[in-house]
């Protein structure tokens, strides 16, 4: 059964992929507009109000990978969350060219315009403020990826020094113990070595004993039966 963790990781997952599909489509209908003005200022409205949703749903996930336990879990959760980040700094790109695309429309529309005697020019001004004001917000958006990016590649970095770290401290942890298991394979050695001292000790304690004994009685036997 799948925990109240891994069912919020998943529903976050679907509604990034959700904002995905709906950017594109949203991009795809600028790129192909042709004015007016208020129309494609509203789509723009809509569009930034997309990636502002889709831009919470990846740092929620992101929280979610910082709060698992284990570390295989929190690395695959991260390469998930950055492969939506890439994708969503692609979307802002193609964002970007569609806007300038519809921009070109539009003045290739009001040159038409013009040729055919129309008073535009009150409307090709309101045109150009308009897409000025939609470069300036994308490329803030722009910028907000690039921090967003540059603040993941620290938060890498900070987790590979951990890991370093940690790969140092095993390997000073297995050196200890090899120089452990050095020093009780000595000691091994000298308690089999004073193990065989003593027993070569008793050996000759009991020789030098029965040798003792033999004399006394050798002794005995000469003065109390000198006959025999």
């Amino acid at each position: 059964m799948a925990s109240s963790s891994d069912v919020h990781i998943r529903i976050c997952g679907q509604e990034i992929i959700k904002y995905d599909l709906e950017i594109k489509a949203l991009i795809q209908d600028i790129r192909e507009c042709c004015g007016p003005q208020a129309v494609l200022m509203d789509m723009n409205s809509t569009v930034k109000e997309k990636f502002n949703r889709l831009r919470q749903r990846i740092q929620d996930m992101e929280q979610m990978a910082k709060e698992q336990d284990r570390e295989t879990d929190k690395q695959a959760i991260l390469s998930e969350m950055e492969g939506h980040r890439k994708q969503m700094l692609s979307n802002q790109m193609a964002w970007r060219k569609a806007n300038l695309a519809c921009k070109q429309a539009i003045d290739n529309l009001e040159k038409d315009e013009l040729l055919q005697g129309g008073d535009s020019v009150r409307q090709r001004k309101a045109t150009k403020e308009g897409l000025v004001q939609t470069s300036s917000d994308i490329t803030e958006s722009l910028m907000s990826i690039s921090r967003m990016m540059a603040q993941q590649v620290q938060q890498s970095e900070e987790s590979i020094g951990t890991l370093a770290s940690s790969s140092r401290t095993v390997q000073e942890t297995n050196e200890e113990f090899k120089a452990m298991t050095g020093t009780i394979h000595l000691g091994r050695k000298l308690i089999l070595k004073y193990n065989r001292r003593e027993l070569t000790d008793k050996l000759l304690i009991f020789l030098a004993l029965a040798l003792f004994l033999a004399t006394v009685l050798y002794i005995l036997k000469k003065r109390l039966f000198p006959f025999i």
